[in-house]
């Protein structure tokens, strides 16, 4: 009975602590602090140092949960990947997290050698442990501080954090290896790391495919849905690892295929996922933080707070600079890159494995990426929001979006059931607007269920339900926010080929004689764009109208406010292509075609 109360205390500690993470979160949210950081405090309050004072030294658990939880937070960042966003930074993308993730730890190195008293091997490890970014650290951050990037930014930082990691696991194993060995050639190292790329690129890819088929084709129980999907990507992780082919490779290209592909439950598998990874993320750290001993740091505090320093101000900004070099970034986006280097999860479970192997030293590779991942958060985590809007890298918060209500419809994959709440000072209630691939389907007003042609009008309150492509449906929230102020547009841009966002096209088809559909000739510039475009307008736009091309120049409140024509007759000069833009084409064109999206 003695055996069966621990195993009981064992789970009720272990809830305790989980609790106290999620609740945590509310206090960090409301002053700011990194979330990552409040669970390794909770962790180490509840530790042998702290007044929890609870006994916790298994390394192979910890490194077992960090291993689910770091394939689950992978690919789950998969899943919500855009491809389209990403393509046009695949090139400098993988360069970040292959040649930055060496650079930075090879930069780290002798700061690592001359501080901690190591040889050059043990100074490169631990250089390779803290050299890449965090995925979790940098989204959770971002979103939780409400800042929305520039696209190319925001879209780098993200497809960089998702393929660093297992770059940086491949380079600490080595190394790992050489040191518990002593040998290992430069040729092994090579194919090792061939092998490795190549296996995990080909099992995503072809396990991403069959799970797919399998969400599609296999008639599962309603409710299924999300946890088959994450137990395959499980299933992907493990047997990647098996046959020594990266698993973290393996688990984010299967989520992007998975994401980017129609397949039944989306919604739900977004949903379940979101609290799998929140969990996972929240266990992680907290075993991490039980890991700590706060005794042992001070002996170790000062040389990893210089190695911290130099990671942050000197090897992750040279290897950003050096990485981006070859692409058109602007200094501001480079240096806000650099410094959004932010270390989580991944440095202190990188650190574990030493400690896992039983190497010597193995408790200074742990607390040196404790305390790198501590400063990174609070200097780092603290300060990106304003890092961000003192460098322009962010774009004006928009109002936070509509209660949007989803619903798979059972048969097909080509539409589905979309609700908004009715605001009145929506776009659609104020204009009338709704997209061309969107379809009202039924309205609830007072209880009652009506068809758009008997509440019609719809009336503020009302809830309206369309069916949407799913891929578009959350491009239907900016119809359902309150408008935002319009500015007038600038008179400097307007000419004989730019104009207002509020002309008519009938005025635009009188001027220039072009044949407008008779029940769209009241509908002005901006909102045919609204109407047409699969997302939010962005400068630069285009549009066919007849015979003549409208780009949209300027956008103000989230809509077109100057609109240029391109006429028939103009003849735009082809520019030439460099090579790299031709390789980089190629490769997202390749990309593509196997991934199916």
């Amino acid at each position: 009975m003695a055996s069966l109360d621990a195993v009981s205390i064992a789970i009720l500690l272990g809830a305790v602590l989980v609790m106290a993470g999620i609740l945590s979160s509310l206090l960090a949210l409301r002053f700011g602090a990194p979330l990552l950081l409040v669970f390794l405090l909770v962790g180490m309050l509840a530790g042998d140092s702290g007044p929890g004072h609870l006994q916790f030294d298994d390394v192979r658990t910890t490194y077992l949960v960090g291993s689910v939880a770091l394939a689950l937070i992978l690919f789950d960042g998969g899943l919500k990947t855009r491809f389209a966003s990403i393509r046009t930074v695949l090139a400098p993308s993988i360069m970040l997290a292959t040649a930055g993730v060496l650079l930075t730890a090879l930069v780290t190195a002798p700061v690592a050698r001359y501080v901690l008293d190591l040889n050059w091997i043990e100074s490169l490890l631990v250089g390779a442990v803290v050299a890449s970014t965090d995925a979790a650290a940098v989204f959770l951050l971002v979103h939780t501080q409400g800042l929305r990037l520039r696209p190319r930014v925001g879209a780098t930082l993200e497809a960089e954090s998702g393929t660093n990691d297992p770059f940086a696991i491949f380079l600490t194993l080595m190394l790992v290896e050489f040191i518990s060995f002593g040998q290992s050639s430069a040729s092994h190292i090579a194919m090792e790391f061939i092998q490795e790329a190549v296996l995990g690129a080909v099992i995503g890819v072809i396990g991403g495919r069959l799970v797919v088929l399998a969400l599609n084709y296999v008639a599962l129980p309603q409710g299924l849905h999300a946890p088959f999907v994450t137990t395959a990507a499980l299933v992907i992780f493990g047997g990647s690892q098996i046959v020594h082919a990266s698993g973290f490779l393996a688990v984010y290209l299967a989520g992007i295929i998975i994401g980017n592909r129609p397949t039944r439950a989306h919604n739900s598998v977004v949903t379940f996922l979101d609290a799998a990874t929140w969990l996972a993320q929240i266990v992680m750290f907290v075993l991490l933080g039980l890991l700590v001993s706060p005794h042992r740091l001070v002996a170790s505090a000062g040389g990893a707070v210089l190695v911290a320093f130099a990671l942050m101000l000197v090897a992750r900004p040279l290897a950003v600079l050096v990485c981006l070099a070859p692409f058109k970034f602007n200094w501001r986006e480079k240096v806000f890159i650099a410094w959004t280097g932010l270390r989580g999860a991944v440095a202190i479970f990188l650190a574990s494995i030493p400690m896992l192997v039983g190497l010597s030293k193995a408790y200074l590779y742990f607390d040196v990426a404790f305390v790198v991942v501590i400063i990174s958060l609070l200097l780092q985590g603290w300060t990106l929001a304003p890092a961000a809007r003192r460098l322009h890298v962010a774009l004006p918060r928009t109002e936070r979006g509509p209660r949007r209500v989803e619903l798979d419809l059972p048969g097909q994959l080509e539409q589905q059931l979309v609700g908004y709440p009715v605001r009145p000072k929506s776009l659609y209630f104020r204009r009338g607007l709704i997209p061309s691939w969107s379809k009202p389907t039924l309205v609830i007003r007072d209880e009652r269920i009506l068809t758009p042609t008997e509440a019609d009008p719809v009336e503020p309150g009302d809830y309206l339900y369309l069916l949407a492509p799913p891929e578009r449906a959350e491009a239907l929230d900016r119809f359902f926010v309150d408008m935002p102020p319009s500015t007038a547009p600038d008179p400097h841009l307007l000419g004989d080929f730019m104009v207002s966002g509020e002309h008519t096209l009938g005025e635009l088809a009188e001027i220039y004689g072009i044949k407008v559909d008779e029940n769209q000739a009241k509908l002005t510039l901006a909102d045919y764009f609204d109407i047409n475009l699969d997302r939010a307008p962005k400068e630069g736009a285009e549009l066919a109208l007849d015979a003549i091309v409208l780009v949209a120049r300027n956008i103000s409140g989230g809509r077109v406010n100057v609109v240029g024509l391109r006429l028939p007759e103009e003849e735009e000069e082809a520019v030439p292509q460099t090579r790299m833009q031709t390789v980089r084409r190629k490769l997202a064109d390749i990309w593509a075609s196997v991934a199916g999206v």
